[in-house]
């Protein structure tokens, strides 16, 4: 293959082996991420055939980091975390201080530098985000309060990574490998990092919040896709490049305030839902090139290794959440979901050894054993939950949660004859409003947790959770409702729910948008009663508006 094809060839390689492992991997009941790991472990120098280029996937990884850390900062919620601060905060910091030193001390004994050794600890004691989120989601528990709890523990450990990623490498860099820090050079470098710091930190406050989301109203009012996209990529890239070029910090760390100064801005929905396609692509090239730095062999040469590893993120992190739930005298539910949730490690766990390794204070050996204890753990994950599933049917009735436990999203067991408005957008929340105002009853159903919010706040029952899952619908009562509307605008998703609705309820009519003719052919044959073509809508209105003004207005008859 010709050397100036190797981006084509990584980028198209990837993506399919990404695809087809990953799609095999959802079907098996497990977290896409592994199939995505895999796909790197086959692109790789590790496994015979096909090796992508070394040099292009640390590049592409690491704007799949920058990617990653601006939906973080995207999605953070400080509301969220201080209503279970009491909980999330000291749990968090409890998990880490105990799994981190464990963790610690097994890689010292392996042979790592105390740095390394550090670095290997910590990455031990961070839980995934993403399959985390998952589990939640499947089990409608996001507006539970153990699963507020685990969202609030989370936003904990990726403010800790993201104080990890800036403080690495200068620890790194003032340090020889393999030998004591002096005190006086350590505490020299780290003033000097957090001074950096707190300048780009004050930088951001001062300008940044004015500027940014400035600069994205006035390209929304342009009322060009095109541009406000490139918009929201140029902030996220540009501010993590400058965060980098001009103070010296990580770009991780510009990339999670350019987030959260986005956050808020009104547009930061649209900034989402408009990067999210480029994120979620580059994260896939992210845990691919994460895959592709994982020698397997490990697995064969050193298993025991490899279980002792596994074992510390399964008993060390899930001993320390139940055990700090249960302090605070919890409920014995939450102390286990919350035991489940954090028994894993994932996209900060790589990107710290992959920092790690390429600063060369985590040795290969290290980085091939956090990676093998996160696919294992990922792997298990989905079973303790299902073990936690069982456990919850057999004790419901001595271990049922607080009233404080049970989702605000539970609709009434006696609704019924209400209609479904699915999507909480500026399409949905306009109907939501004019249905009220006609008093038709109407139950909403909403993923993104902000949305979910305003819709409680104007007083409609809400559901929080995709559409798609059958337990979503039957939470909302579908098998009783009258009608649904899909008022979210991707229509293959909508697709997908209407196959569960009408398995749900053979009899319910169901109206959706579409913005294509084509995307009306597919929502009707997956059936649909009718779907709305949002420009011809529109043309029809400016039509009757047009014809009800002079000189087209017919003239007043007189008697």
């Amino acid at each position: 293959m010709p050397h100036n094809t190797s981006l084509i060839a990584l980028l198209c390689i990837g993506f399919v082996m990404a695809f087809v492992l990953g799609l095999l991997a959802q079907r098996l009941k497990l977290s896409p991420l592994v199939g995505y790991l895999l796909a790197g472990v086959i692109a790789g120098p590790f496994t015979p055939g096909f090796v992508a280029d070394q040099t292009l996937a640390p590049q592409l990884a690491e704007v799949g980091v920058i990617l990653l850390m601006f939906g973080v900062g995207l999605h953070f919620s400080l509301r969220d975390l201080l209503d279970v601060k009491g909980v999330a905060i000291p749990g968090s910091l409890a998990q880490i201080g105990f799994t981190a030193p464990i963790g610690g001390v097994f890689g010292y004994l392996l042979g790592m530098p105390v740095l390394g050794a550090a670095v290997f600890g910590l990455a031990l004691s961070v839980a995934s985000t993403v399959v985390v989120m998952r589990a939640l989601e499947d089990r409608r528990l996001l507006d539970a309060q153990r699963g507020r709890i685990a969202i609030g523990w989370l936003v904990v450990q990726d403010l800790a990574m993201v104080l990890a990623l800036v403080l690495l490498p200068a620890l790194a860099n003032s340090s020889d490998t393999g030998h004591a820090l002096g005190v006086a050079a350590l505490a020299k470098t780290l003033g000097w990092t957090l001074l950096k710091v707190a300048a780009f930190v004050l930088s951001m406050l001062v300008v940044g919040r004015r500027v940014i989301p400035r600069a994205l109203e006035y390209v929304a009012g342009l009322g060009s896709r095109e541009l406000f996209t490139l918009c929201v990529l140029a902030i996220a890239l540009g501010v993590a490049f400058g965060a980098a070029y001009l103070f010296d910090v990580s770009f991780a760390l510009g990339a999670f305030f350019a987030g959260m100064l986005l956050n808020e801005s009104e547009l930061s929905h649209q900034a989402a839902n408009d990067s999210l396609p480029l994120r979620d692509a580059f994260a896939v090239l992210f845990f691919v090139s994460v895959g592709m730095l994982f020698n397997p062999m490990i697995l064969v040469d050193h298993p025991l290794l490899v279980l002792a590893t596994l074992a510390i993120i399964l008993l060390c992190n899930a001993l320390v959440a139940a055990t700090v739930v249960r302090l605070l005298r919890l409920p014995m539910l939450t102390a286990l979901t919350l035991a489940a949730c954090m028994a894993q490690i994932g996209e900060f766990s790589f990107i710290l050894a992959g920092l790690g390794l390429w600063q060369k204070v985590l040795p290969q050996q290290g980085h091939d054993l956090i990676l093998a204890g996160a696919l294992l753990s990922i792997i298990a994950n989905p079973f303790l939950f299902h073990w936690l599933d069982g456990w919850q049917r057999r004790n419901a009735p001595e271990t049922l949660d607080t009233p404080a436990e049970v989702p605000l999203s539970n609709v009434p067991e006696d609704t019924s004859g209400h209609t479904l408005v699915v999507g909480f957008g500026r399409v949905g929340r306009d109907l939501a409003r004019l249905l009220r105002d006609r008093s038709v009853p109407l139950v909403v159903i909403e993923s993104d947790p902000d949305r979910v919010q305003q819709a409680r706040d104007s007083g409609f029952l809400t559901v929080r959770g995709n559409a798609v899952l059958p337990a979503v619908l039957a939470a909302a009562r579908a098998e009783a409702a009258h009608l649904v509307v899909l008022a979210m605008p991707q229509a293959l998703e909508a697709g997908a729910i209407l196959e569960h609705l009408k398995a749900a309820n053979p009899t319910i009519s169901v109206l959706a948008r579409a913005h294509s003719e084509a995307e009306v052919k597919h929502l009707l044959e997956r059936g649909a009663d009718a779907a709305v073509l949002a420009e011809r809508e529109l043309a029809y209105s400016l039509r009757d508006m047009v014809m009800a003004t002079p000189p087209y207005r017919p003239p007043r008859q007189t008697a």
